[in-house]
Order: structure tokens, then sequence, then C-alpha cells
């Protein structure tokens, strides 16, 4: 997200300076010795010979695929580099060693052992794959909306209605920034609504535990916010992109069915989150005001904005009806804002593209996996069909939900998603009383967004925790309760609609 023109920006900023005041001269040996580790790994899945893995007629440009996903794994849990990178290193790798451009001697030998060469063309496009489009035009969005001031209206607007007692001024901001959080970015929605907040924490009384909830109101709305919508999260979208696969599952699940589902679900767990809250960190206060600073523009270019918001979301929510995908949907904003000049280059050079690199990485293992017959094989060799459906659905959200809270949540998915899709397709049969792969994709996205224990685990709650009002303790205890909640709630949900046939 362009944090430089976002409400809250400094904060951003000034999480990062202490970071690195923190460990000014970190050494370069243990970051060495991770990608070391993931190479010389990579380097020997690359080349034992195939019937180690005892997968029928396993081919060498299979071996080289689950080779280089040994290596996305690894660097992706260890972060030798920036994940995004890993994702552009293992998009290269793929291009040359295992495409239909890849160099000469990775393309020579006989047809039936070397196997099926990936098209480069397919690896290419999970750089503007349609889903990137589709945050692209979410960035777009919220670049306007905060040029314009109409997050600022937003937030009075939402937050106003909501008065002085402290446990609705807390209730306002949960619900403010879970509902920010399902149309921008989890990371601009904190840093924005962090803001909003400052003052207010400012005029609480200094011994008073009404600080810590308000201070952890904005993760847990900006990590819960993001279920409720597709472009809510990227591994959402990751899920969604493969449910949606026209070659793949071709479930055709519309942006508005997502949130017919999601969104009630999303605003019942902020809703618990603030209880919770409210019962760990009571107020002293009897009353708080609110000074939410910012103006409104009201020339002609803000109001084409205003009204392309909302028709954007409209549309969006509306896909099926109007028969216009949401992927679609999403370059509407970005043509008339830059049409209209709301939207300049300077903004294009402020989004975070190292965001949808790191989707496109994730999406590039998948087209690895699908093309060359990795996926087939796998299939064949691994009885799915003998596991229990519920083990696969709640041991895959649980494993999902582990790992998200040590490394992204997009990296979690990016790795999980196109292994679970392939597992969901071999065992179709076992899992079509509880709905079929759609819960188990779901269900993966739902994971990772709950995962919210540490300071590390998202950047809302590195942002939190950087106001100095948040011990990790504190935020491990509510992190905990609430993935304990949100598991159980949002299972027991994705297992209903997928008996009812919502799903």
């Amino acid at each position: 997200m362009s944090f430089k023109i976002f409400q809250g920006y400094h904060f951003v900023e000034a999480y990062h300076k202490k970071k690195h005041a923190a460990h000014p001269e970190k050494s370069s040996a243990p970051t060495l010795i991770k990608l070391a580790i993931a190479i010389i790994t990579s380097l020997i899945l690359w080349n034992l010979p195939t019937e180690v893995y005892g997968i029928p007629n396993l081919t060498v440009v299979e071996q080289r695929v689950i080779a280089v996903f040994a290596f996305a794994t690894l660097m992706w849990l260890t972060e030798a580099i920036s994940s995004w990178a890993t994702s552009v290193v293992i998009i290269v790798v793929l291009l040359f060693t295992c495409s239909t451009s890849s160099l000469w001697f990775f393309s020579d030998g006989a047809p039936e052992t070397l196997g099926t060469l990936i098209n480069y063309k397919s690896l290419m496009y999970t750089f503007a794959d349609p889903i990137i489009m589709l945050f692209l035009g979410g960035f777009i969005l919220a670049i306007a909306a905060t040029k314009t001031g109409l997050d600022v209206m937003l937030a009075k607007a939402i937050l106003k209605p909501f008065g002085t007692k402290p446990a609705n001024v807390l209730l306002g901001f949960v619900l403010a920034t879970g509902i920010f959080s399902m149309f921008l970015s989890n990371t601009a929605t904190a840093a924005m609504m962090l803001t909003f907040l400052t003052p207010v924490l400012k005029s609480l009384p200094a011994d008073g535990k009404g600080k810590i909830g308000l201070a952890l109101a904005i993760p847990i709305g900006a990590n819960i916010g993001g279920i409720g919508t597709p472009i809510g999260t990227p591994p959402n979208a990751i899920a969604l992109k493969y449910l949606n696969d026209p070659a793949g599952l071709n479930m055709n699940l519309g942006f508005g069915e997502w949130m017919m589902i999601m969104f009630p679900f999303a605003l019942l767990l902020l809703v618990l989150g603030w209880l919770l809250l409210l019962k760990m960190f009571p107020f002293k206060a009897q009353a708080i005001e609110l000074n939410i600073e910012g103006e409104t523009k009201k020339d002609w270019r803000s109001i084409v904005v205003y009204v392309t918001f909302a028709l954007t979301i409209l549309l969006w929510c509306t896909d099926k009806f109007t028969g216009v995908n949401s992927n679609t949907v999403a370059m509407l904003p970005i043509a008339v804002f830059c049409a209209i000049g709301v939207i300049k280059r300077s903004d294009l050079e402020e989004i975070n593209w190292s965001v949808l690199w790191m989707v496109a990485g994730g999406f590039a293992l998948g087209v690895a996996m699908q093309d060359t017959g990795l996926a087939a094989h796998m299939i064949e060799s691994i009885p799915f069909n003998t596991w229990p459906a519920l083990l696969m659905l709640i041991g895959s959200g649980i494993l999902c939900y582990l790992l998200s809270n040590f490394i992204s949540n997009t990296a979690t998915a990016a790795l999980l998603v196109p292994i679970l899709a392939v597992v969901g397709t071999a065992a179709s049969e076992t899992l079509a009383p509880f709905g079929g792969v759609s819960p188990l994709l779901i269900g993966l996205a739902l994971s990772a967004s709950l995962a919210m224990i540490l300071p590390i685990s998202t950047p809302p709650n590195a942002l939190a925790h950087a106001t100095g009002m948040v011990e990790q303790k504190d935020m491990m205890r509510v992190g905990i309760i609430m993935g304990i909640i949100g598991l159980i709630l949002g299972y027991t949900l994705l297992v209903f609609c997928g008996k009812t046939g919502l799903l």
C-alpha cells in the first residue's frame, strides 16, 4: 500500500527505525547459513535418484519442481531473504530450468524421462494474473480514498454513532478497523486507525488497562476484518484463484458469494473480540472524546472518486447478477482514477509491489505442479481417499495457523493452497459430505488471518506493539483466545455451509 501518503505512515516508519536501532550491526552469518541450508537441501533433492521419492513415473522436470518447492518453503520459513524476493527467485529458476524456454542442457533428454516442460508464458503470466489485478484495483482505491479524504470521512461517519462511552468507543474502533480492512491493506488500515487513536490514548489514565484494549483493537480489527472479502487479505485471493481456476476446480465462487458467508462471520468475530478486550482490559475513564482530524475534499475529481468507490464495491458484491467478474471490476477504478488525474505516476511508484510479487511466486509454484504433471502423480501415489475428511479439513487449518504466526500469512497460503488443492481433488469423494474442496481452501485463508499471537505475526500486530502500550504477553493471550474461538466457529461455519450446499 502507498504508505507515504497514508494517515499514520509515521507509525510504520518509526517501527522500522526502532527495529533497525535494536540491531544496528546485525551479522550476516545467520542469513548466509540459512541460505546455504536451503540451497544444499534443494540440490540434494534435485539430484537424488527418482526412485527415492516413491512416486511412480516421476520425471526429471517434476523432481526439479519438488526441489524448487523445498527451496521456497525453507526460504519463506527462515526469511533468509525477503519473501517477495524469494518469489521472484523461484519464478526465474523455474523459467531457466523447467520451462519451454530453459537452458538447452536442462531441456535435453528423452521425453519419457525428462517429462513435460512448463510453458514459459504461463510462468510469466503469474505476474499479471487476474487476481493480481484484483489486488491492484484495491490498492488504487485505497490511494484515491486517502488523497481525497474519503478515508477520514468514512472513519468519522463510522465512529460518530458510538458516542463517548469507553466500551462503545472500543467497539467503534474494532468495527471501523475491521470494515476498512475488508477493502484496504490491513497494514495501511492499522496505520491510519492508530493515527485516530493516538489522541484518545493520551487522554486516558496512565495506569488504566483500557489503553491496552484500545491499542489491541487495531490489530484484531485489521486481521479479522480481512476475512470478510476476497481482497481483504492475500490468502483469500490465493484460495479464490484455485477455487475458480477454469483449468482446475472451476467452482465459479463470486465476490458476493464470499461476502454473503464470510462478512457476517467476520462481524461476529469482531464483536467477540470486542467483548474479550472489554473483559481483559476494563476502562477506568467514564468518557472518551474522539478527535479525528482531516479534511474531505469536495472538488469534482473527489466526487468522481466517491462515486467510483461506491460503484466498484456495488459491482463486486453483485458480480453474479451483472456477469462482470470481480477481477474485471477491479480495473474500473484504475482506469477512472488514472484518466481524471487522481492517480499519478508517483502514486504507482509508491504501491507495495512486493506483495503482488509475493503472491505471483505462489501462483508460479501451482502452475509448475499442474503443468509438469507432478500434481497428478502425487494424487496417484498418495491414498488421500483413505484419510478422514475432518482430519484434512481441521488438520490443514491448524498447520496453516501455526505457520502463519511465524511467517507471512501470504507465504503460508502460497505454500499450502496449491498442495491442498491437489489433495482436495484427490479426496473429492471423501470431502463431498462436508462441501468438497471449497471449505478446505477457504479454511486455509481463514486460519492464516486468525494467526496473531506475536508482534511478528502480522504488520498490524507489530504496529500496535510499537505504540508501547501493548506487551507481548498481552498480545499472546488475546491472540491465542481469538485463534481458538475463530478456528472453532470458522470450521463449524464451513462444515455447515458445505453440508447445506452454500459452498
